[in-house]
């Protein structure tokens, strides 16, 4: 079995940053388990001073943050995007990936999501109007809690070591 000091053994939280909702309730939940927190961001952002916090600002472009988030992603990494794409690559990488609104993307349910998201574009892109994202509800900051807790819970389980 693997030590716990192994690097590749350490639990972290990948934040993609631009326009996430819920990076606050990201930084509670990482300190209640222990666990670093990587912010990935086009432009610096303020995160709380915190030693299991670290700020990563990348340089300015498309996808340039999401290709970062993809190379660090692998087994122990909990991703948390409402980029498609990106949670496509993560959980390729094998990691755990959770949507801003509680959704977990995985093996089972990436490919609709995939589907999805092509369709809308499709359709936003031959002059439909789609009505664009439901509202952030306090619903879903709960379900994020909630699914992130038991990300990292069952992290642990797997033989993950807080880092």
């Amino acid at each position: 079995m693997n030590e716990p000091t192994d690097p590749a053994r350490i639990l972290e939280i990948l934040v993609d940053a631009d326009a996430c909702p819920v990076k606050d309730e990201a930084y509670r939940v990482a300190a209640r388990h222990g666990v670093r927190v990587f912010v990935f961001a086009n432009a610096p952002i303020f995160v709380p001073r915190d030693p299991l916090i670290e700020r990563i600002v990348v340089a300015a472009g498309p996808d340039v943050a999401d290709d970062r988030i993809a190379e660090r992603a692998r087994p122990g990494s909990v991703v948390v995007t409402a980029d498609i794409p990106l949670a496509s690559r993560c959980v390729k990488a094998g990691a755990q990936v959770i949507a801003p609104d509680g959704r977990v993307l995985d093996d089972r349910t990436i490919g609709p999501a995939l589907a999805m998201r092509d369709l809308m574009t499709d359709l936003r892109s031959a002059g439909m109007s789609t009505g664009g994202p439901k509202p952030f509800t306090p619903r879903d900051r709960s379900a994020f809690l909630s699914a992130l807790d038991l990300a990292l819970v069952r992290a642990k389980r797997a033989g993950f070591a807080s880092g």
